[in-house]
């Protein structure tokens, strides 16, 4: 059978744009998890972020040894103050961050010293 060179390359071209489709919606899924994996994985687990006034988690359990990152992503300045004085932090502007190791196990409240009514616990066992 002989098909003219306009058929062929017609069906040729609907071939090639249904594969294209076809690849689009195959590998939409996958690109889709493996950009939410990504975000999950650049959530640290022993962090608080700071936003709209507001420590989150506002409680936060550790282990002795364990280091607890506070990231401010407020547009205005926060810090991060021990109620017993263990740690205490300078102004954190937008995206700064403080860090601080627990040692000992214990309850530790804190708040920002600029904002009083923010505040937070992290227990460490």
């Amino acid at each position: 059978m002989n098909f003219p060179s306009s058929y062929v390359r017609v069906i040729v071209s609907r071939f090639v744009a249904h594969r294209a489709l076809m690849a689009a919606v195959l590998s939409g899924p996958l690109i889709g998890a493996t950009l939410a994996f990504g975000a999950i994985a650049a959530q640290e687990t022993n962090s608080v972020i700071i936003d709209n006034f507001t420590f989150t988690p506002k409680e936060l359990t550790v282990p002795v040894g364990t280091t607890v990152k506070w990231v401010n992503h407020d547009d205005i300045p926060h810090t991060v103050v021990d109620t017993n004085k263990s740690f205490r932090s300078k102004p954190l502007d937008t995206n700064d961050t403080f860090s601080f190791t627990f040692a000992t196990a214990g309850t530790f409240n804190y708040f920002c010293s600029l904002h009083p009514q923010m505040v937070g616990k992290i227990t460490v066992q």
